[in-house]
């Protein structure tokens, strides 16, 4: 069976999750009024409820949607048609459901400004860029190829007047996340990011202002995200968030113990550079194997049995930097080299141990093959 390295991309469904779905699979449309309509409204509601208590926030403000690039979008767009479709503040280091969508914006005749990044991978100048005008400001909660946890409390803080939308769909589930206390206008989430069903993202967005609406149908979710729900997804999404954030403090304690270990080791490793800074989500690894190349070095993993990747699951596929790592000023073929290994609920001691084992010949052989 393979050793599984990529649950920044997905995690493994909870059996809680799975339960939960097969239980309320057979509801109905939860906008009749007739009775199994009125059942299929009591469990979505209390899934709201639950994942509104659950996230620091109001059951209204619980929107259901399909993924957390549609939260994404929904909440950007939304804002920015809201608020005149004026200035927006973004930065690089963005997850492509966010970056894709700024430039979007930016073709539809935004002003945009790009923050700058440390070499640590942590958004800079914000309080500079926050003291003119804007319609949305957005920064991701931590970064999903180099697990920097970013300021977004302060990013928040700073902000004043101005919208701002968090993308926290690496974040939830496994560090503390609190909308109100956060003081965000909207914020994004993934089911199948802490152990939910894929096709289910969540968007948190306050009464007021609230995004204006992108997609137009019904007027379900208040609506910011019409059409039918999918109420067995709803119920296993707060099953999966419930005992996620219930395990949250053991898990983290035990994941960053087996992410130090692996990342002593892959230091021990000659030319290689860490790019995940000490603060940073508890499973996250990122790092340059320099003189390999990232894709050949994957398939060599691969072929022995692990599972890791180049980066964002959005942009697999594609052979090219990372845009994360220019971003933060990292040397075009280093970041060319970089491999991003993330644990998780269904990562042990013994994988650790078996992939630290095996990576030094494997980092050997990826060299031997050189860069494209």
């Amino acid at each position: 069976m393979p050793r599984f390295f990529d649950h920044a991309a997905t995690a493994p469904m909870r059996t809680v999750a799975q339960k939960a779905w097969l239980e309320h699979a057979d509801l109905l449309n939860a906008g009749g009024q007739y009775a199994s309509g009125r059942r299929a409204r009591s469990v979505l509601d209390e899934s709201r409820e639950s994942i509104a208590e659950l996230l620091g926030c109001e059951p209204i403000e619980v929107i259901f949607c399909a993924s957390g690039t549609e939260a994404d979008n929904l909440a950007l767009q939304g804002l920015w048609l809201n608020k005149g479709r004026g200035k927006v503040i973004a930065s690089g280091i963005e997850h492509p459901a966010v970056l894709e969508t700024v430039r979007h914006l930016e073709s539809q005749g935004a002003e945009v400004t790009w923050l700058p990044v440390g070499s640590d991978g942590v958004v800079e100048g914000y309080r500079e860029a926050f003291e003119g005008e804007a319609s949305v400001a957005t920064l991701m909660m931590a970064n999903n190829e180099t697990g920097a946890i970013q300021p977004v409390q302060d990013f928040c803080d700073a902000a004043g007047r101005i919208p701002v939308h968090i993308d926290a769909v690496q974040a939830v589930g496994h560090i503390p996340v609190h909308f109100h206390e956060l003081g965000a206008t909207t914020l994004a989430a993934s089911a199948h990011k802490f152990g939910g069903p894929k096709g289910m993202g969540l968007l948190l967005a306050q009464r007021s202002p609230a995004p204006s609406a992108v997609l137009h149908g019904g007027g379900q979710e208040r609506g910011i995200r019409p059409g039918t729900h999918d109420v067995a997804g709803a119920a296993a999404t707060a099953a999966a968030l419930r005992e996620a954030v219930e395990e949250m403090h053991s898990e983290q304690q035990r994941l960053t113990a087996l992410k130090e270990t692996l990342r002593s080791a892959i230091a021990g490793i000659e030319d290689t550079v860490i790019h995940t800074p000490e603060d940073s989500l508890p499973g996250h690894v990122h790092a340059s194997f320099l003189g390999a190349e990232a894709d050949s070095l994957i398939m060599l993993l691969d072929a022995q049995g692990f599972e890791a990747s180049t980066g964002s699951a959005c942009s697999n596929g594609v052979n090219r930097a990372s845009e994360v790592l220019l971003s933060m000023g990292v040397p075009y073929t280093t970041a060319r080299s970089a491999v991003r290994f993330t644990l998780g609920r269904a990562s042990s001691e013994e994988d650790v141990a078996e992939l630290i084992a095996a990576l030094p010949s494997l980092v050997e052989r990826a060299r031997l093959a050189g860069m494209a």
